[in-house]
């Protein structure tokens, strides 16, 4: 992981990405679940369900949301909060881009 001069951290390449699975990497001491989307770009959520710590980067998505492999609690990728009704906490949401094959990460 390497900081760039944007502000945006890189991770590592696309490359070790699949359309609709994730993948944790650690940002700043953080852990992030990314998500690469048939579209080609990435999105970027909090790795730990707030609910019971379940992996995210784990949980099954769609264009919208992310489904927590646990308890099936589902979250936003636009601003994670959790779809299902409830009043657990959001995930933090990180920006995200693709630049040079490159997956960059802002914390």
């Amino acid at each position: 992981m390497t900081a760039t001069d944007t502000g945006f951290t890189r991770v590592g390449p696309v490359t070790d990405l699949t359309v609709g699975e994730g993948r944790t990497y650690v940002v700043d001491g953080q852990q992030v679940a990314v998500f690469l989307m048939s579209d080609g770009s990435v999105r970027a959520l909090g790795a730990r369900c707030p609910h019971k710590g379940g992996p995210i980067a784990d949980g099954q998505t769609d264009t919208t949301k992310v489904m927590c492999p646990l308890h099936q609690y589902t979250f936003s990728f636009d601003d994670g909060r959790c779809t299902n009704g409830t009043d657990i906490d959001a995930l933090p949401v990180f920006q995200a881009k693709v630049h040079d094959g490159q997956i960059h990460i802002w914390t």
